[in-house]
């Protein structure tokens, strides 16, 4: 389909599906490419910098807060929007993809918010997009349900979490839908069509549109996103600062900005996310290319790791001393049958948010419904019948660039079973996000294209300081591959291995697995246009 917006033509290069119509109506349509407009060439800009930046990192300039911005940071008088409706109290946070299933499960799980992540949890074929907006407004509506192939029924109960929805981050564009003939900004699409269909519905239920955003390197990445906001509600009609934003603190050069970044969003801020595994998936991505930041096996590197617990406690003096809440990492385990590695597990997780609630978060994520319990009896432990700690400003904390750097402190080499962990990691979820699947169960955690994104990284590095022979790697490749092939007929196993090998043992490393899998593997486009 195609659509007339202001005088720039919108195209939906892909086949038609059910209820479609209902999500890219053409209002829809042209609201995007109002959007697109005002923005898309300013998110090239900021990407030049990007570039720039990751430059000059790579050539030895150091890493450092910004002496340009130190007196936002020295200002003790800002703070950000008061919390809005439905985010007083965000103790437990579940987050997952907005498929059917997963929308009812979460909003029914006990939780207090629910994100609903169309980027690292998403693999973004054009079906679970816009089939994520559809479940998103059925959910709002409450007119979704599912049963499952036994016949069990699943429907909304009456205490639902809040929705915060995450749009894929600002380094993806959109190839199935075209504006003038190029793709449109990938965060414009998740953003634009939610905020268009449910925006006011929300505010209607008496909630509010609120967002996660992903990825953000830098302050003026975040006034990107303000002014979208503003320029969003202008065009809908909706009062300005009715939008609230939590902001995935989840690349290191963030972490040098978070206070800049929570000013440039203040009328419409919300709190700041310790995104953990992207957070070390930046680190080595900035750093690989230095002996002193090479990283051990990825389950040797916890929030106790020194430069880790300096970024945890950074974010929450930096939110409560601006009002913000802070927000704690993710807790991946999914139960099994084995009841011992359960226990073994749930303990890990208790201690990891108890460790949180002590520190000052005011709450924390967990990827699966039975992790909710455990999260709230812990955080419950803490604040009782308050709804967050701001009231601790952590003014003890210090921290210090060389805190946020000390990589070193817990550097070291792989092990076998590093090696081989991460091969089968990344492989497998690369077939299954050709699959159609974004959140994989695999050895007992929920892996994401965060996840992902660490295991191939890792190889990388570990190649490219020789810590890790390149002959051993491909031999373990094989031999996954092969037991890839074993364990599922349906496995796409000759493309994950080259999504593998494309981003992980070439000397270059792509910023991202996603751009380059997402147009070679998951674009389907119809024979001709409508």
């Amino acid at each position: 389909m195609s659509v007339h917006a202001i005088t720039r033509r919108v195209e939906v290069l892909a086949a038609p599906g059910e209820r479609h119509d209902e999500i890219l109506t053409p209002e829809a349509l042209d609201f995007l490419a109002r959007l697109d407009e005002a923005f898309a060439d300013r998110r090239l800009r900021l990407f030049k910098e990007r570039e720039r930046r990751s430059a000059n990192l790579a050539a030895g300039t150091p890493l450092d807060f910004s002496r340009a911005t130190s007196a936002v940071r020295a200002d003790p008088d800002w703070r950000v929007a008061p919390p809005a409706p439905g985010l007083t109290d965000r103790r437990v946070e579940i987050t997952g993809p907005p498929e059917r299933r997963m929308t009812v499960h979460a909003l029914n799980s006990g939780a207090q918010v629910w994100m609903a992540d169309f980027e690292d949890a998403t693999s973004p074929t054009w079906d679970n997009v816009i089939g994520g907006q559809l479940n998103l407004l059925d959910a709002i509506e409450r007119r979704i349900d599912f049963t499952t192939p036994e016949g069990k029924e699943y429907r909304l109960g009456t205490d639902l979490a809040t929705i915060v929805v995450r749009p894929r981050g600002w380094h993806l564009t959109e190839e199935h839908l075209e504006i003038d003939g190029r793709p449109v900004p990938a965060s414009l699409v998740d953003f634009g069509l939610y905020f268009f269909h449910c925006a006011q519905r929300q505010i209607d239920a008496g909630h509010g549109p609120y967002f996660y955003l992903p990825k953000l390197e830098n302050r003026n990445e975040a006034r990107l996103w303000n002014d979208v906001f503003v320029r969003a509600q202008e065009l809908l009609g909706i009062p300005r600062g009715t939008v609230r934003a939590t902001v995935l603190i989840e690349t290191v050069t963030a972490a040098f900005e978070m206070e800049e970044i929570l000013y440039e969003l203040r009328e419409h801020g919300s709190g700041l996310n310790a995104g953990r595994w992207d957070y070390l998936f930046s680190i080595i991505k900035t750093f690989g290319h230095r002996t002193d930041f090479q990283l051990p096996d990825r389950a040797e590197v916890t929030m106790t790791a020194p430069f880790m617990r300096a970024y945890a406690e950074l974010l929450v003096r930096t939110c409560h001393r601006r009002g913000a809440h802070a927000i704690g990492g993710m807790s991946a385990h999914v139960p099994g049958k084995d009841t011992a590695a359960n226990e073994a597990a749930l303990a890990k997780v208790r201690l990891d948010k108890e460790r949180e609630a002590e520190d000052g978060f005011d709450g924390s994520w967990v990827a699966h419904p039975a992790l909710v319990p455990v999260c709230r009896t812990v955080f419950d432990g803490v604040l009782a019948d308050r709804p967050h700690q701001l009231d601790r400003t952590r003014e003890d904390v210090r921290v210090t660039a060389a805190d946020l750097l000390s990589v070193r402190r817990v550097a070291g080499p792989p092990t076998a079973e590093g090696i081989r962990a991460n091969v089968a990691v990344a492989l497998r979820y690369f077939d299954a996000w050709l699959r159609g699947s974004g959140a994989v169960a695999l050895y007992g955690l929920m892996e994401d294209a965060a996840t992902a994104e660490i295991a191939r990284v890792q190889l990388w590095q570990w190649l490219r300081h020789g810590t890790a022979d390149r002959a051993g790697v491909r031999e373990v490749l094989d031999a996954q591959c092969a037991a890839l092939a074993k364990e599922d007929p349906d496995a796409r196993v000759a493309e994950a291995r080259a999504v593998l090998e494309r981003t992980a043992l070439q000397r270059e490393l792509p910023a991202f697995f996603t751009p380059d899998a997402y147009a070679r593997h998951l674009v389907r486009r119809p024979e001709a246009r409508a």
